[in-house]
C-alpha cells in the first residue's frame, strides 16, 4: 500500500491565496486573540490545566493552519483540531466560523 505524499487539505491556486489571503489571516488570527483571552469557568486546578491544554490545542489548529496556507491549501487536519477545540472552549460560533475556510476558494 502506498501514501499519498500530498498534504491533505483543500488546495488553493497561487491567485486564489492572494486574493483571499487577508480574509483568512483574518479569522485564523481573531480566533488566536479570542482563545487566549478565555479564561477557565471553574477555578480548581484541573479545570485550569484542561483549560490550558485545550487553548494550546485550539492554538496549534491555528498554527496549522497557517502553514498550510503558506503551503498553498486549507489544512484539514488544522482545521478540525481547532474547531474540537474552540468547541470544548465553548465557543461554537468561532468553530463554524473556522470551518467555513475549508470553502474559501469556492467562493
Amino acid at each position: 500500500m502506498t501514501q499519498d505524499s500530498t498534504p491533505a487539505g483543500v488546495p488553493l491556486s497561487q491567485d486564489d491565496r492572494a486574493r483571499l489571503d487577508q480574509v483568512f489571516m483574518q479569522v485564523v488570527l481573531d480566533v488566536q486573540a479570542q482563545v487566549q483571552a478565555q479564561k477557565p469557568t471553574h477555578g480548581s486546578n484541573l479545570a485550569a490545566m484542561f483549560h490550558k491544554e485545550t487553548v494550546t490545542e485550539a492554538l496549534q489548529g491555528c498554527a496549522m493552519l497557517i502553514a498550510g496556507w503558506n503551503a498553498g491549501r486549507v489544512d484539514e487536519a488544522g482545521v478540525t483540531r481547532a474547531a474540537k477545540a474552540l468547541r470544548a472552549l465553548e465557543l461554537p460560533d468561532l468553530a463554524e466560523r473556522l470551518e467555513k475556510l475549508r470553502g474559501i476558494a469556492q467562493g
